[in-house]
């Protein structure tokens, strides 16, 4: 059945620290990517362990928190969704340059 719930949360917490090690590098744009990589795991964990079935390969996650049924404070659901709309440009970067402007500390610590 794929990874077991207990290694997509092993994997989500690498990738939260790593994302951490690359905030205090100053690599902000991956920052954000890492970040919406490790919710991202940490969700496919619960979804498998809520409905014993694989997760569907996507990154949309609002759609994997929506498939869960998981009920989030609204304040969590909105930086959750401000992520989630993050995801497609710090993974393929138009203009890195133009990126790093708009990521830049102050920016970024608000989103990790």
């Amino acid at each position: 059945m794929g990874k077991k719930p207990l290694e997509w949360f092993k994997q989500a917490d690498y990738d939260l620290k790593t994302a951490e090690y690359l905030f205090k590098g100053k690599r902000y744009v991956y920052t954000v990517f890492m970040c919406h990589l490790s919710i991202e795991k940490t969700l496919k964990g619960l979804y498998q362990e809520k409905l014993n079935k694989l997760p569907p390969k996507v990154h949309n996650l609002i759609y994997l928190i929506e498939k869960i049924g998981l009920e989030l404070p609204d304040d969590l659901f909105d930086w959750i969704s401000a992520l989630n709309r993050l995801s497609i440009p710090t993974r393929y970067p138009e203009d890195l340059k133009e990126m790093q402007k708009d990521y830049n500390k102050d920016e970024t610590g608000k989103l990790v």
